[in-house]
C-alpha cells in the first residue's frame, strides 16, 4: 500500500513564523538568532509589513551588506522609511550589537541572487557550505570605523525630484558626517543643472563609475558639469550625448578649455563616447592631450572633424590599446586616404569592433586600408554602411578579411551598381549583386554572414537599414 506522506515543515520554518506573531519575543531572541535565519525572516517580514520586527533586524542585521533594492519598488517610500528610522537607531547607538555587521544599504537593483540563495527551495532552506563565505566576510569587516554607505543609481530623467529622492537625498544631507550617499551608475537626461548640481552635492563623486547623458547641453552647461565630472576620480565609462555650439567665440574656446581640462582628473577613463559633440571640429588634439591613460573603446561620432584631427587622433598614445572604435557619422570624403590607414596601424592588435558607418568613403580610401585591416586578427566587427563603394572594392573588402578568424559580424552597403545615377535604388539589380556576392563566399570556402545595407532603407527611410536578410554562406561537408 502506498502512502502519501506530506512533507513536515522544517524546524526552522515554524521557529521563523512564531517569531513573526509575536514582535516582543522576536526582539528578545535577535541576538542569539542563527545567521542564516536573518534573510528568509527578514523577507518574511518585509512582505508582511512587520515594521517593528523589521526595523529591529536592520539594527541587528549580521551580514555587511543589506541589499534592499532588490525586494523593493523604488517609488514606494514606505519600506525605505521604516529602513531608514532603524538606522536613525543604529547611527545613534554607542555600542551596536555585537550581531550587527551592518556597513553598506543597498537601493540599487541587485541583491536577488543573495535573497534566492539564503530562501533556496524552502523558506529558511540554505546548506552551511554556502553561508560559510558570507559568514568570513561579515567577520572580517571593521565596525564603527567608516561612515555606514547607501548605494543608489541615479536616473536623472524628470525636470523635477521625485518623491522618493527628494526624501532620501534630505535624510542624507542631514547626516552627512555618518552617512555617504554613493552611486556608480549615473544617467541623466531631462533635468536642469541646478537640480543636478544639487543632487550631485549629496553624492560622493569619487564613487561613481558610469555617467550617461542623453539631453541637448549648450556648451556652456557642459562647462558647469565638467566642473562635477572632474571630482569623479574613479570614472571608467563617460557617455556624452548632443552639445550645442551657438558660436565659436572666445567665451566658447573657454568653455572647451574648461571641459577638456577636466579629462586630466580622470585617471581610470576606458570608454568614451561623444555623439554630436560640435565643439570638438578642430580641437580634437585638446581633448587627446588631456586623457591619462590608454582608452579601451573610443566613440565620436555625428559630427565635423578636420584632417588635423584624424592626424592627431592616429598620434595619441592613449588609442593604442583600443578594441572598439566609432567614427560613425564623421565624413571623410575629402581626407587624404593614408590618415585612416596610419590611424588603424596604430590598433591592428588589439581591435575588436571597427564601425565607419556613414562616413563618405570612397573605393580609394577602402582600399588603402584593406592591407592594414586584414591584420586586424582580433576584429569580430566591422561595418561600413551607408558609404560609396563598387562591387569591385566590395569584393576586395571580402577577400582580404576572409582570413580574420574572429570577424562574425560584417555590415556593408549596397553597392553602387545597385542605384541610378539620381540615387535611386534598383531592387532587382540588388538581388543580381547580392548572388554574386554570395558566389565569391563560395569561391573563398569560409563560412560568413555578411549584412547588405541600402541607403536609404525602402521600408523606413532611415540611412542604415536592417530589414533586408543577410548573405549566409556556411560551407557544408558533400554527403
Amino acid at each position: 500500500v502506498k502512502m502519501s506522506v506530506r512533507n513536515p515543515s522544517r524546524l526552522l520554518d515554524l521557529a521563523g513564523k512564531h517569531l513573526l506573531r509575536d514582535d516582543a519575543l522576536a526582539f528578545s531572541v535577535l541576538e542569539d538568532l542563527p545567521t542564516e535565519l536573518f534573510p528568509p525572516l527578514f523577507m518574511e517580514a518585509f512582505h508582511g509589513r512587520h515594521i517593528e520586527t523589521l526595523k529591529a533586524m536592520v539594527q541587528a542585521w549580521p551580514f555587511v551588506r543589506l541589499p534592499l533594492g532588490g525586494l523593493i519598488d523604488m517609488p514606494h517610500m514606505g519600506p525605505l522609511q521604516a529602513v531608514l528610522e532603524a538606522l536613525d537607531g543604529l547611527l545613534a547607538q554607542k555600542v551596536r550589537s555585537r550581531k550587527c555587521k551592518l556597513q553598506v544599504l543597498d537601493l540599487r537593483n541587485t541583491g536577488q541572487n543573495f535573497w534566492s540563495m539564503w530562501s533556496g527551495a524552502s523558506s529558511y532552506e540554505c546548506s552551511s557550505s554556502r553561508m560559510a563565505p558570507v559568514a568570513e566576510q561579515s567577520s572580517m569587516a571593521k565596525q564603527h570605523l567608516a561612515p555606514l554607505k547607501i548605494f543608489i543609481d541615479l536616473c536623472l530623467k524628470k525636470r523635477t525630484l521625485g518623491n522618493f529622492l527628494t526624501y532620501l537625498l534630505r535624510w542624507v544631507e542631514q547626516r552627512k558626517v555618518s552617512v555617504h550617499l554613493c552611486c556608480k551608475k549615473l544617467k541623466i537626461s531631462a533635468m536642469p543643472m541646478d537640480n543636478i548640481v544639487k543632487v550631485l552635492s549629496m553624492v560622493q563623486l569619487d564613487c561613481i563609475q558610469e555617467v550617461q547623458v542623453n539631453w541637448i547641453w549648450h556648451l556652456s552647461t557642459l562647462a558647469i558639469f565638467a566642473s562635477l565630472l572632474g571630482k569623479m576620480s574613479n570614472l571608467q565609462r563617460l557617455r556624452l550625448s548632443p552639445i550645442h555650439l551657438s558660436a565659436f567665440t572666445e567665451q566658447e574656446q573657454d568653455h572647451i578649455a574648461q571641459i577638456t581640462s577636466q579629462f586630466l582628473r580622470l585617471g581610470h577613463l576606458q570608454d568614451l563616447h561623444l555623439d554630436y559633440p560640435s565643439f570638438l571640429e578642430g580641437c580634437l588634439d585638446q581633448m587627446l592631450r588631456c586623457l591619462k591613460s590608454p582608452l579601451d573603446n573610443l566613440s565620436i561620432t555625428n559630427c565635423w572633424l578636420t584632417e588635423s584631427d584624424l592626424t592627431h587622433l592616429s598620434q595619441s598614445p592613449n588609442i593604442s590599446q583600443l578594441k572598439g572604435l566609432d567614427l560613425s557619422g564623421i565624413n571623410m570624403t575629402d581626407f587624404n586616404p593614408e590618415l585612416l590607414r596610419i590611424l588603424l596601424e596604430k590598433v591592428e592588435g588589439t581591435l575588436q569592433e571597427l564601425d565607419l558607418d556613414l562616413c563618405g568613403i570612397k573605393d580609394s580610401q577602402l582600399e588603402a586600408i584593406l592591407p592594414v585591416l586584414s591584420l586586424c586578427s582580433r576584429l569580430r566587427y566591422f561595418s561600413l554602411c551607408g558609404n560609396f563603394l563598387s562591387m569591385a572594392v566590395m569584393e576586395k573588402l571580402l577577400r582580404h578579411t576572409t582570413g580574420l578568424p574572429c570577424l562574425t559580424q560584417e555590415r556593408s552597403p549596397a553597392p553602387q551598381e545597385s542605384y541610378r545615377s539620381q540615387g535611386v535604388l534598383l531592387e532587382a539589380r540588388l538581388a543580381q549583386l547580392r548572388a554574386q556576392l554570395l558566389e565569391i563566399l563560395r569561391d573563398l570556402g569560409r563560412p560568413r554572414v555578411i549584412w547588405i545595407s541600402p541607403s536609404p532603407c525602402l521600408r523606413c527611410g532611415k540611412n542604415i537599414c536592417y530589414h533586408l536578410e543577410p548573405i549566409i554562406y556556411s560551407c557544408t561537408a558533400p554527403a
